[in-house]
This record gives C-alpha cells, sequence and structure tokens, in this order.
C-alpha cells in the first residue's frame, strides 16, 4: 500500500513539475533580435502614385532596395480619421483619436515613448520624436492622468526643434540622422512633411518630386543603420504613411484627404528587421493600431491603453489575437 501511495504521489509532483514548467513557458516572453524600433512617416502620399502605380517609378528605392529586405503590406490603412496628427497619434498610442490638427491639441493616452521609458526606467534619450512638422511635437505628451509631465520623450519637431513652422525634408533628415547615431534610441519616430504640404498646394510637379525624395531619404536612413555598429542587425524600420490623398473623382482630389474614402485609407508598409523573413508579402488586412501594438510586441513594452492587435505573422507565429478594435 506504501508503495501505491509512494508512487502516486511521485506522479503528482512530477506532474506538478512539468505543469509548472509548461506554463513557465507559456508565460515567458518571446524571444526578438530587435533592441530598436525606428518608425519613419512618409507624410501623405497617394497610394496610386506609390505601390499602386505598376511601374512604381516614384519609389524605386523602396520598391527595388528595401522592399526585398522586408516584408510588404498588400492590405494595409489608416482605419480611423484620416488626418496628419490623427494618423501618428494612432501609431504613437495605439488608439484612434480625432485630433485637433493644428498641434493645438495633444493625445488622451500615453505614448509607446513613455510606456518604454517607465518600464525600462530608461532616460528620456533611449525614446525620440522627430518630425519636420513642427506641430507633431505634440506626439511627446498626453493628457492622461497620472502621465502628465511624466516620462515624456526628446522631441525635435519643426525649425530648429522649436515646435513651429514646415521646414524641408531634406535639411532636417540630416539631423535627425546624427541624433539617431548619437543616442542610439530604443524606439523612436520619424515624420517627413514635404509630400503632404505640395499637395495641399496643388502642386503636382512638386508632389512627386517629394514622393521620390523621401523615397530615396528612406533607403538612406537603412543603410545608415547598417553600416552603425550598435544598431545594425537589430534594429528594426517600419516605413509607412499616416494618411492616403482623395481619389481624382473625391472632392479636389490629391490636394487634400481627411475622410474615408478608399484614397485616404489606403497607405503602404514595409517592415524591415532581424525577426522579419525577408522578401515576403503578407495579404491579411492591417491597420496603423496594429503597427503600434507590434511595436511594442518587438521591444516588450506593455500597452494596456492600445488597441491594436500583434502582427503575429509578421513575426513567423499563429495569430494569438482577440480582435480589440
Amino acid at each position: 500500500m506504501k508503495k501505491i501511495i509512494y508512487g502516486f504521489s511521485l506522479i503528482a509532483v512530477l506532474g506538478l513539475l512539468f505543469s509548472s514548467k509548461a506554463i513557465q513557458q507559456i508565460n515567458s516572453p518571446n524571444e526578438y533580435k530587435t533592441k530598436h524600433v525606428i518608425i519613419l512617416v512618409l507624410d501623405g502620399p497617394r497610394w496610386s502614385e506609390t505601390f499602386g502605380d505598376s511601374t512604381k517609378q516614384n519609389v524605386p528605392y523602396l520598391n527595388n532596395e528595401l522592399r526585398p529586405q522586408g516584408v510588404f503590406f498588400n492590405d494595409f490603412s489608416n482605419d480611423g480619421p484620416t488626418y496628419t496628427i490623427s494618423g501618428h497619434t494612432a501609431m504613437t498610442t495605439g488608439i484612434y483619436q480625432h485630433m485637433e490638427n493644428s498641434g493645438k491639441e495633444i493625445p488622451k493616452r500615453p505614448s509607446i515613448f513613455q510606456y518604454y521609458l517607465k518600464q525600462y526606467k530608461a532616460d528620456k534619450r533611449k525614446a525620440w520624436v522627430m518630425t519636420t512638422k513642427g506641430k507633431l511635437n505634440v506626439l511627446g505628451y498626453t493628457k492622461a492622468k497620472g502621465w502628465v509631465r511624466e516620462f515624456y520623450p526628446s522631441v525635435y519637431s519643426g525649425i530648429n526643434g522649436s515646435g513651429t513652422g514646415y521646414p524641408g525634408d531634406a535639411k532636417l533628415f540630416k539631423i535627425f540622422q546624427e541624433l539617431i547615431t548619437l543616442n542610439k534610441p530604443a524606439v523612436t519616430i520619424i515624420n517627413l512633411l514635404e509630400i503632404d504640404a505640395w499637395a495641399h498646394q496643388g502642386n503636382w510637379k512638386n508632389y512627386i518630386r517629394a514622393i521620390k525624395q523621401n523615397d530615396k531619404l528612406a533607403f538612406e536612413l537603412w543603410d545608415m543603420i547598417q553600416k552603425d555598429e550598435v544598431m545594425k542587425d537589430n534594429t528594426t524600420l517600419f516605413i509607412t504613411n499616416d494618411h492616403g490623398r482623395h481619389l481624382d473623382n473625391v472632392k479636389d482630389g490629391f490636394k487634400s484627404h481627411g475622410d474615408r474614402c478608399a484614397g485616404c485609407k489606403k497607405i503602404s508598409l514595409i517592415a524591415i528587421g532581424p525577426d522579419f523573413k525577408a522578401g515576403t508579402e503578407i495579404n491579411q488586412h492591417h491597420d496603423l493600431l496594429d503597427l503600434n501594438a507590434t511595436a511594442a510586441e518587438l521591444l516588450h513594452i506593455n500597452m494596456p491603453t492600445a488597441k491594436g492587435n500583434v502582427i503575429w505573422e509578421l513575426l513567423g507565429k499563429k495569430s494569438e489575437n482577440k480582435d480589440q478594435k
């Protein structure tokens, strides 16, 4: 009888040990090579002038150089307000918010930058908002209770980092490169404005020129990362847009944006990094909130206020999502 009891006890103990180990494995975080995440936002090109054009003539670097190194999304969109600030806050806070688009309103939820700085007790120089549009300095702040003036990231926006004005992309881009090289930030968002600015003026020639310029700048950013001894092989770069533009038969066409027409919602995303399978495509629908969730997942940032779903297929895993949106 004692032998039987002993046998059952041994089985029970082994069972508990196995169960404990199994639970530990389930609860342990996924391991990623990514240590730095950069979100590069090319502000407001229309899909028809980028990847919707069969020739891809305006985006040769994105299509021929960067796309083969990363993952291309065939069905990516802004599923919220298709304005500049709202599109950007979707990426940084993980929620869609109808933001006043002049830069006079700050986000109502904490950002990925704040969550990172608090969770890792990191210096603010490890989280950056770098934008050529001055009004986007609001991305560094929040009015969320308990977060006001707490864990704010470093911000360089607009003319001389003043939070005002619309300086040219090329000049500020060099400053952004210097800031990244100097600080080696863990999480960064970069905005380049000229595509959107020229379109609003109805200047088709300069609108196309700006797309081509930003196409090249995106390549230069990735090239710089690959030459950096600290950041190469462990940096993920997301190249996307905050919104598209009206289709030719909608309102004033390419000059504007802001509604839910297909032209305003449809945007592009290329994801390049050490945790992705290069040269592949994702056909499932995803949006800006999912980009936020995936960036947070890569850096193991807990963002309880965010609503996006991690793009598990990008990470080579089966979907674990319970749709929060």
